[in-house]
């Protein structure tokens, strides 16, 4: 197994750090607005199908999965060209501009939810695949590791590896001062400014953690966006309280909670009404059953085996070329 990407993204570090061989090409997103930056996109746009031909010449690869985003699609048109079996991932309830792109040139495309209007025998729900490092850690384990209290309520408070502005402000001016046990990951961009806003010993800011099993493993509730990461908080069974960024392209974060909300794992949060969010935890944190279906419910939601399946079909794919 090889990994293709940008020699400007986290994967050029991350791969080989994992011992895995990287091989770089020059590629960029589409700004949304003309311009300089738009141009160089273009060309870059234009230039990697090329660069991706000579990766897998040299590579010779039986099948390729592309990972979805900007990257993904000069590697799976190369790899129709080249005939080689190729298939796309989406992390969303949304198919992004990118995959639309490239879904033409895949033999199947790996679905996080179903997607109305992409059916037939191409397109797969499988839902999207844990790292094991996001696999909840024990309860005990996890707060002797953080420094949490062993017993009592622990609300986790995070909001991706930036962070979500909203959701900081909104827990540091609820709990900072009393209230439950609070694991806030801030982000880095915000940790300085909120961190002489805390004045208890329970509340743990940071700006992230590498292990964030440790955290879903600590809590009795997370208040989060409505990205990628639901899927680590299904398959931990941990209740959440989901404020969808409005931002989010075609509204995918607003669709992935719903999804976990009709499942009654999640209770979803408007970001105009986010000053409701500490009252509904607070409610939640004293509703012990409420709080056992609700996480019975994430963990029937969740599909802990999509690592598996994508695996088991590109074996197949692969398979069926030779």
């Amino acid at each position: 197994m090889t990994f293709a990407g940008s020699p400007d993204r986290v994967e050029a570090r991350l791969v080989p750090e994992d011992g895995y061989p990287f091989d770089a090409f020059a590629v960029a997103g589409f700004p949304r607005r003309p311009g300089p930056a738009q141009l160089r996109a273009f060309a870059l746009a234009a230039a990697a199908p090329v660069a991706c031909l000579r990766i897998l010449e040299r590579r010779r690869p039986d099948v390729v999965l592309g990972g979805g985003g900007y990257v993904a699609g000069p590697m799976v048109l190369a790899a129709r060209l080249r005939g080689i079996p190729a298939a796309l991932t989406e992390a969303d309830a949304h198919l992004g501009l990118a995959n639309r792109l490239a879904a033409p040139f895949a033999e199947r495309v790996f679905l996080a939810l179903p997607v109305p209007g992409r059916d037939g025998s191409k397109y797969v729900a499988v839902g999207r695949p844990v790292p094991a490092r996001s696999q909840a850690v024990p309860r005990a384990q996890a707060r002797e590791s953080l420094g949490l209290p062993a017993e009592g309520p622990v609300v986790l408070v995070f909001g991706g590896s930036l962070g979500a502005r909203l959701l900081n402000d909104i827990a540091i001016g609820a709990w900072a001062d009393q209230g439950p046990a609070v694991l806030h990951l801030s982000g880095e961009r915000d940790y300085a400014s909120l961190r002489g806003r805390v004045s208890r010993r329970d509340y743990h800011l940071l700006p992230f953690i590498d292990g964030i099993g440790l955290a879903y493993g600590a809590a009795d509730v997370a208040v989060a966006r409505a990205g990628g990461s639901v899927w680590e908080l299904a398959a931990a069974g941990l209740p959440a309280v989901l404020v969808p960024g409005e931002f989010a392209t075609g509204g995918h974060q607003r669709k992935n909670a719903e999804w976990f909300a009709r499942a009654a794992g999640a209770v979803v949060v408007p970001e105009a009404e986010v000053q409701r969010v500490p009252q509904l935890v607070e409610s939640l944190l004293v509703d012990s059953e409420r709080l056992a279906a609700m996480a019975a419910a994430m963990l029937a939601a969740a599909k802990p085996d999509a690592a598996g399946r994508i695996a088991d079909e590109l074996v197949e794919l692969a398979a069926a070329r030779r």
